[in-house]
């Protein structure tokens, strides 16, 4: 790089960048360091762009993978890096842009050379990168300090102690980039890293009091979602008269470098919403989920997975329990708020997931806010827009609201909470509709979806638990949401039916000589069973438990009658019809009575009288439909390549190249 380079293609001939790489040791105090890290050019700003910087350095880099064993070049820039850190704090309070500009520098290009080494080489190998130095008489016996842990254990006092301000953010981001880049090395293997040099010095030794610091810092900087300062507000002022040297250091941050990290985003042209959020608050949030997920070490569970277990609200002053080494305190309303604000993300909504699950002080705080509409809207919107997303983001936000439904106290506040005019849901204008109702509508919408394009009987499991959860708490529902349960009643019962006349055509055509195989018609008979039962159940969840406060789908029940007679006798189903039945016989006669021509209202009000005369003891009790979410026995199987492939995806991660990628196997959308 240097102060002669002015384009990405001009790189590979830099004179410093050549020696840097070449075969002459450089000593840490070698004025050269000055003069590399006082680069100027004109940075990627897209991903293109960075794939081209990749591209135009491999000369470079495989220049410095061979003769670092003989310079340990490397280890005297990470030596630098170091040096200039010790004062970091003091500079960025004094304002001292210079030497904030040219650590950022430094770390710039380790981050840049770890990348392709962690691409190239084993962990092993890497470490002995890191440990080569020039040697020189008597210095055979000294101990070279291990510049890994070091450089680690830096970048974390860096990100935790460093005040975020407009002359740090720059320094701020790169550290958190390079601490996922370190822990890249998972890309590059096909199987889940159990055992890793880098996990190990995160999880134990100098990294590990940091733990709670780390992850405290990175979820405030997901919170604050600060953007990138305008250009100019964070290095050298441009000067008059061209400004000479420190002129050069500004026009070089603001209008090169400074665009590797916003993609873009300080320039003349306009920017893509999605490049408009903040980068740092981004890369906090990926790295943040790198740790979560990494895997328990032989002797000591995740510590960062620990941390993220058990923080507390800041309003909270009972005591921690006393095993609890990584715990801390954050301010629960924020997290609350960015996480509402956030949603769009996969990984905000892999976060979310996570502290329901995980955190019990999260879920406790979360499920007593009186404004749940604006964490539950989100995810319902994420939902209803299933064939814009990937399935795992589906997934995310279907467990989320399993985790929500299990809880008795939300699933009676959500139908208290009456939502005007939702703008998103466009089968139907909804003026006014309960939050319940709602939930209710884009379940079954997915459901619905999923019958007729992925057939996943997961999801279905994950969408009829819900609902199921919340049935015996329905109250007032929508007559548009009562129509659509019955709606998709009646469509398993087509179902249903067009499975079993296909098994008994197969059956009678098995009689005739042909060789092909048979469709196995009875598993999908058993299947589409185990779903109309499911739904059969919900409906009598609610007529057992509420069923004076659903005049509507009572009503439903009614107009679609004929869609339960052949249920009526089926061995499956008969004791779950027995209240159906009974509830269609009762309010059939009153109708009867009250004589033809009725209207719409006048049937609601024989309905609503008649819930009030059934008497309650004549409907049949069952056991309460209760379902938890249970995280499979090997997470890590599921969630590391997820993590991963976000990492990968990610708009201001450093390029990946594909053909690299070993673990990368998830659908990205």
């Amino acid at each position: 790089m240097g102060a002669n380079s002015s384009s990405i293609c001009e790189l590979p001939q830099n004179e410093y960048l050549k020696r840097l790489s070449g075969a002459e040791a450089v000593s840490e105090n070698d004025p050269f360091w000055n003069q590399l890290l006082s680069f100027s050019f004109t940075a990627p700003t897209n991903s293109a762009e960075l794939k081209q910087l990749e591209e135009v350095t491999i000369s470079i880099c495989k220049s410095l993978v061979e003769n670092n064993p003989r310079t340990g070049n490397l280890g005297a820039l990470i030596k630098v890096f170091l040096s200039r850190t010790k004062e970091l704090k003091i500079s960025a309070e004094c304002q001292n842009h210079l030497f904030i500009w040219q650590a950022h520098n430094a770390l710039f290009i380790i981050c840049c050379l770890l990348k392709v080494f962690i691409c190239q080489m084993s962990e092993e190998e890497l470490q002995l990168h890191f440990t080569y130095e020039e040697r020189i008489p008597g210095s055979y016996g000294v101990e070279c300090e291990d510049l890994i842990e070091e450089l680690l254990c830096c970048l974390i006092q860096l990100i935790v102690e460093i005040p975020l301000l407009d002359i740090t953010y720059s320094i701020s981001l790169e550290a958190v980039t390079t601490l996922v880049v370190f822990l890249s090395c998972q890309l590059f293997h096909k199987e889940i890293l159990r055992e890793s040099v880098i996990h190990k010095y995160l999880m134990h030794g100098r990294c590990l009091p940091y733990t709670s610091r780390l992850v405290k810092t990175l979820l405030y900087n997901f919170i604050r979602q600060e953007r990138s300062p305008p250009p100019g507000s964070h290095v050298f002022q441009q000067q008059t008269d061209g400004g000479g040297l420190l002129y050069g250091f500004a026009s070089g941050v603001a209008t090169g470098l400074w665009t590797v990290f916003t993609l873009g985003g300080v320039g003349s042209k306009p920017v893509p919403q999605e490049e408009q959020s903040s980068p740092l608050a981004n890369q906090s949030l990926l790295l943040l989920l790198v740790l979560a997920n990494l895997t328990d070490a032989p002797d000591t569970p995740n510590p960062y997975r620990q941390a993220i277990m058990s923080f507390k609200n800041t309003q909270d002053s009972t005591a921690f329990p006393s095993p609890s080494p990584h715990a801390f305190q954050i301010n629960f309303n924020s997290l609350y708020t960015a996480l509402c604000d956030q949603q769009k993300s996969d990984q905000a909504t892999l976060l979310l997931y996570i502290l329901l699950h995980q955190n019990s002080n999260v879920r406790t705080y979360m499920l007593a806010r009186t404004d749940m509409e604006n964490l539950v809207l989100p995810i319902l919107e994420i939902l209803y827009h299933v064939e814009e997303r990937n399935s795992h983001h589906v997934y995310m936000a279907l467990i989320i609201l399993l985790i929500l439904t299990e809880d008795d106290s939300f699933n009676r506040s959500i139908h208290e909470v009456i939502l005007k005019n939702i703008t998103w849901y466009s089968e139907r204008v909804l003026t006014e509709i309960s939050l319940g109702s709602l939930l209710i509508l884009v379940v079954i919408r997915t459901i619905q979806y999923n019958m007729t394009r992925t057939r996943d009987k997961y999801l279905h499991t994950n969408c009829l638990a819900a609902l199921a959860n919340m049935s015996a708490q329905f109250r007032s529902l929508h007559q548009y949401a009562a129509q659509r349960i019955i709606s998709l009643f009646s469509l398993l019962s087509k179902k249903h039916n067009k499975v079993l006349e296909q098994a008994t055509q197969t059956l009678r055509g098995s009689l005739s000589p042909d060789d092909s195989p048979l469709p196995d018609y009875a598993q999908d008979l058993n299947v589409i069973e185990e779903v109309i039962r499911m739904m059969l159940e919900i409906i009598n969840s609610c007529l057992s438990n509420s069923l004076h406060h659903n005049p509507n789908l009572v009503y439903a029940l009614l107009y679609k009658r004929d869609l339960f007679e052949q249920f009526r006798t089926h061995p499956s189903f008969q004791d779950i019809m027995q209240n159906i039945d009974l509830v269609i016989s009762f309010f059939s006669s009153r109708l009867e009575q009250a004589g033809a021509q009725l209207s719409v209202e006048r049937v609601l009000e024989i309905i609503k009288q008649g819930a009030v005369a059934l008497p309650k003891d004549r409907l049949r009790k069952f056991p309460e439909l209760k379902f938890k979410y249970v995280e499979e026995e090997q997470p890590e199987d599921f969630f590391i390549p997820y993590v991963w492939s976000l990492v990968y995806n990610s708009a201001v991660a450093l390029y990946w190249n594909p053909q690299d990628i070993q673990l990368f196997t998830m659908d990205s959308g």
